[in-house]
C-alpha cells in the first residue's frame, strides 16, 4: 500500500457533520498539504459495505467534471472506508443563509448557479447515472464561486429498458410529481424537477414547495401548478398515488408568484416544472436557453469565466462556520 492511500496520510481536522452511515470530517493530505474532506463509513463487521457506499464510490469515480465534486481517493481498512473528496467551503443552502438577502440571492449569481447545476446535471445523464436527491445541501459552493454536485448516496445508474426504481428518493421539497404519485418508472427528468425548484428558491429565499408529507406535497405542487386531469396527463389515473377526491386548482402564472425573475427565466423556470416527465427540457436543451445567453457569449471571449462574478469570501476566510448537521454535511 503506498504512502497516497494510506489513512494516516491524511491528518483530521474538525468534524463537519454526521450522517446516517458517516461522519465526515476537514482534513489535510500530510504530503501536499491540500485541504480535503474525508467521509469516514463506519463498516459493520456482520454487514460489511453499506450498499448505498459501493454505489457512490463507483459512480463518483467514473463522473469527472469541473461542476461534480471530484472523489481523489478510497481508502479501505478493516472497519472503515475513507473517501477522500476535494474541499469545498459549503453548500448552496448555507450560502443562501450567509450571502442571500433573507435566502435570496442576486440574479446573476443565480444565473451563474444554475448553468453550473445543469451542467453537472447534463454530464451525469449523458453518463447514463440520475442523481436523485438533488437539493441546496447537495450542493457544494467553493471560495472560487464553482458549484459542484455532491452526494451521490441516492443516485443510480440508469440502463434500458428503463428500471424499476423505488419511490422513495428525493427530498420531499424537490421531488417530482410522478415520482410523488407512485411512478416507479422515472428518468432524467426527476432531476430537472429538483433542478426547477432550486432556482425557484434562490429568488424567492424559501422553498417553492416546502411539503410536510406526501399527499400535502402533492397538493402544494397542483395549488400552483394546477391540477391535472386525465386530458391534461394521459395515464395519470393509473399511477397508486391517484385520488379521485383531489381538489380542482387552476393553474397560476409563476410570473405572479416569482415577480423577481425576468421574463426568460421564467419561461426556462416553466419549462423544467411541467408536471407530465415527458415534457420536461433536458439538461442539455435548458444550457442553450436563451436565459444563459450572456453566460454562453461571455465563456466564448474569456474561457475561464464562468464563475460568480463577485468576491464571495468574507475577510475571515470561508464563508460559513462549519456547523455540524442533521445529515452528512454539505453534500459530501
Amino acid at each position: 500500500m503506498d504512502g497516497k492511500r494510506h489513512p494516516n496520510s491524511f491528518q483530521q481536522l474538525e468534524k463537519l457533520g454526521e450522517g446516517t452511515y458517516a461522519t465526515v470530517f476537514k482534513g489535510r493530505n500530510r504530503q501536499t498539504g491540500d485541504l480535503v474532506a474525508l467521509k469516514e463509513i463506519h463498516l459493520d463487521s456482520e454487514e460489511g459495505t453499506p450498499s448505498t457506499a459501493i454505489r457512490e464510490i463507483s459512480l463518483m469515480k467514473e463522473l469527472k467534471h469541473e461542476n461534480i465534486v471530484a472523489l481523489h481517493d478510497v481508502i479501505h481498512t478493516e472497519n472503515k472506508l475513507m473517501l477522500v473528496f476535494e474541499y469545498m467551503d459549503g453548500d448552496l443552502k448555507k450560502y443562501m443563509d450567509t450571502h442571500g438577502d433573507r435566502g435570496a440571492l442576486k440574479p446573476i449569481v443565480i444565473k451563474s448557479f444554475m448553468y453550473q447545476l445543469l451542467k453537472g446535471i447534463d454530464f451525469c445523464h449523458k453518463n447514463r447515472v440520475l442523481h436523485r436527491d438533488l437539493k441546496p445541501q447537495n450542493l457544494l459552493i467553493n471560495s472560487k464561486g464553482q458549484l459542484k454536485l455532491g452526494d451521490f448516496g441516492l443516485a443510480r445508474a440508469f440502463g434500458i429498458p428503463v428500471n424499476t426504481f423505488s419511490n422513495e428518493v428525493v427530498t420531499l421539497w424537490y421531488r417530482a410529481p410522478d415520482v410523488l404519485l407512485g411512478s416507479r418508472t422515472y428518468n432524467t427528468s426527476i432531476d430537472i424537477w429538483s433542478a426547477g425548484c432550486i432556482m425557484a428558491e434562490m429568488f424567492s429565499g424559501r422553498p417553492l414547495f416546502p411539503g410536510t408529507t406526501n399527499e400535502d406535497q402533492i397538493i402544494r405542487i397542483f395549488r400552483i401548478m394546477g391540477t391535472p386531469t386525465e386530458r391534461t396527463w394521459p395515464g395519470l389515473s393509473q399511477f397508486p398515488e391517484y385520488k379521485t377526491t383531489w381538489q380542482m386548482y387552476a393553474t397560476q402564472p409563476l410570473s405572479t408568484i416569482l415577480p423577481q425573475i425576468d421574463p426568460l427565466g421564467i419561461d426556462l423556470l416553466q419549462r423544467m416544472l411541467q408536471l407530465r416527465p415527458e415534457l420536461r427540457i433536458t439538461a442539455a436543451d435548458a444550457l442553450n436557453h436563451q436565459w444563459f445567453h450572456d453566460i454562453i457569449a461571455a465563456q466564448k471571449h474569456h474561457p475561464q469565466h464562468h464563475q460568480v462574478p463577485q468576491p464571495m469570501m468574507h475577510p475571515h476566510g470561508g464563508y460559513q462556520q462549519p456547523v455540524p448537521s442533521q445529515g452528512n454535511y454539505g453534500g459530501y
